[in-house]
């Protein structure tokens, strides 16, 4: 009996695992996103730049909604897409234009400031991101 239990245990682990993954995976297929300025950072959730960049995007994603789109892709997790965007190393800011064109590349962590400006050279507004963040 203790066995027939541990197995359902198992089995029902295993598929709450295989669950999640599917649901949680991100289709990336979609960056960048044509129409609009894209800004995809790719690295990793345990990269020490890219942590320390994670709240920097989380609040620029925010401020830019609508105007630009700013992504990030954990290339650990997701290791099809560092080949697709040909990263040699993390983290790496790639900004498209409108036409999904790349147009500026960056190795290496990438300040807020150093990001809104390659966004306003792009032709993106500048947003209020005292109110934003």
């Amino acid at each position: 009996m203790r066995l027939n239990k541990l197995g359902l245990f198992i089995c029902i682990f295993v598929f709450i695992l295989s669950f999640s993954q599917y649901v949680f995976a991100q289709d990336f297929s979609k960056f960048p996103v044509k129409g609009m300025v894209t800004m995809i950072d790719l690295g990793a959730k345990k990269c020490i730049p890219c942590k320390m960049m994670a709240p920097i995007l989380t609040k620029l994603e925010k401020a830019y909604e609508g105007k630009a789109d700013i992504v990030f892709i954990d290339v650990w997790e997701n290791r099809q897409q560092a080949p697709r965007f040909n990263i040699r190393a993390i983290p790496t800011q790639i900004f498209f234009n409108e036409k999904g064109e790349e147009v500026y590349r960056h190795l290496g962590f990438l300040d807020e400031k150093s990001i809104v400006k390659q966004l306003t050279k792009m032709g993106v507004a500048m947003p209020d991101l005292k109110n934003k963040g």
